[in-house]
């Protein structure tokens, strides 16, 4: 294929389908949690460690990327506004943001998201009321499911955790802004994008992961509470405010399709590390360090890699991005609870687990598409899921793609 023209460079259309692939993993990597040993909210009962060499694939990165391309898309937003923007347009801005992102956390933690902790009381801690009942304790934030000393906080939004996370990096974002102007930002995109040229594209991000990594993961656990979440914030927000700066360079963006296969081995070599970690755990207390360097070198090179090899090959647009670029949002917030009460419902059928799992990723895509279908045609309900509304919905799409998608 031949390289981009500028215009597809300004449209960074590959951005776009990453991110409807990043989301789409997400099913597939909830569903595999379900079967691993690793604690989630309810478990199979063939639950075993088979299949989490396959899990740390994505582990290390899928998050990661969403961070990146949530900030390419807020970058996009903030390129409408003037040089100089007025308090006015930063606070269209955040209110645009927020509209997009509060209002579906506030309805998926009143709505999607309870049967979620109510399938896991029952199953943890016996819990034998009505879900109904469960309701009634969960608005009014019960305190006492508590099981081995660890209590299960109400309400909760579970796996929505990523909307608040975005929301509060898109205020910091608006408030740099606000302070230092759009134009101070595209000055510090074009000195990133010319830092970031040939290898210290690859090793300059590794090493700042690693050094997080290394430096706060041992004292500060992954809550994804917000408050006290430090090590999170400590890798995401930078994720996020480089990819808010560096979404008006394509010359960081060809640079990412040139690395892409040095990118890909490297990104593998530390996945078969972290394997080899993963089921010798007396390595991994030996060589801490060696380990938390391999986990962020896996997470960055993968990004790299998935941005390189995407660029080259899904740079196109037509109806299936266009599709699937309204589609993902919904299918986001839905996927989690669909995972776990059809989980629940398979439990009779005494089902296999490779058969059982297939079949579960079905019913959750099938589901999450039709119940997709519906909210798109009711104007009603495309706020709570992050959809504008009908009429702005089919206005010409005039700006880049990325700019139009929550997140």
């Amino acid at each position: 294929m031949h390289d981009h023209t500028p215009q597809d460079d300004s449209r960074l259309y590959f951005l776009d389908w990453l991110r409807i692939l990043a989301f789409f993993l997400l099913i597939l990597y909830h569903t595999g949690m379900y079967y691993v040993s690793w604690d989630w909210h309810v478990k199979s009962p063939h639950a075993a460690g088979t299949i989490e060499p396959l899990m740390l694939l994505s582990s290390p990165w899928r998050m990661s990327l969403l961070f990146l391309v949530s900030g390419v898309a807020s970058g996009f937003l903030l390129r409408k506004l003037a040089t100089r923007p007025s308090p006015a347009s930063i606070g269209g801005f955040v209110r645009e943001r927020s509209a997009r992102l509060l209002v579906p956390l506030l309805f998926g933690m009143l709505v999607i998201v309870p049967p979620q902790p109510y399938f896991e009381v029952v199953e943890k801690v016996g819990y034998a009321g009505s879900y109904g009942d469960f309701l009634a304790l969960y608005l009014r934030a019960y305190g006492g499911f508590c099981k081995d000393g660890d209590c299960l906080t109400l309400p909760t939004w579970n796996h929505l955790w990523y909307l608040p996370y975005v929301w509060a990096y898109t205020l910091v974002l608006a408030a740099l802004a606000a302070v230092a102007g759009t134009a101070a930002l595209e000055r510090a995109g074009r000195r990133a994008g010319l830092l970031l040229a040939g290898w210290r594209a690859l090793v300059l991000p590794a090493a700042l992961l690693a050094l997080v990594r290394i430096l706060l993961k041992p004292h500060f656990e992954e809550t994804h509470a917000l408050v006290d979440d430090w090590f999170n914030h400590a890798t995401y927000l930078p994720l996020f405010l480089a990819g808010a700066v560096l979404s008006g360079q394509p010359g960081f963006w060809r640079e990412l399709e040139r690395l892409r296969f040095a990118a890909l081995g490297i990104a593998l070599a530390c996945w078969a590390a972290l394997v080899a970690y993963h089921w010798q755990p007396e390595a991994l207390q030996a060589w801490p360090l060696a380990a938390r360097t391999a986990w962020a070198a896996c997470q960055w090179c993968a990004i790299v890699a998935a941005c390189g090899f995407a660029r080259r090959h899904l740079s196109g647009d037509g109806p299936a991005r266009q599709y699937l670029a309204q589609a993902v949002f919904p299918v986001y917030i839905l996927h989690q609870t669909l995972i776990v009460c059809f989980s629940r419902l398979l439990r009779g059928a005494a089902l296999v687990p490779v058969t059982e799992s297939i079949v579960l990723v079905v019913l959750t895509v099938t589901a999450s598409f039709g119940i997709f279908e519906i909210v798109r045609r009711v104007p009603l309900l495309r706020p709570l899921f992050g959809l504008k509304g009908i009429a702005r919905h089919a206005a010409p799409a005039a700006l880049r793609p990325a700019s139009r998608n929550p997140g």
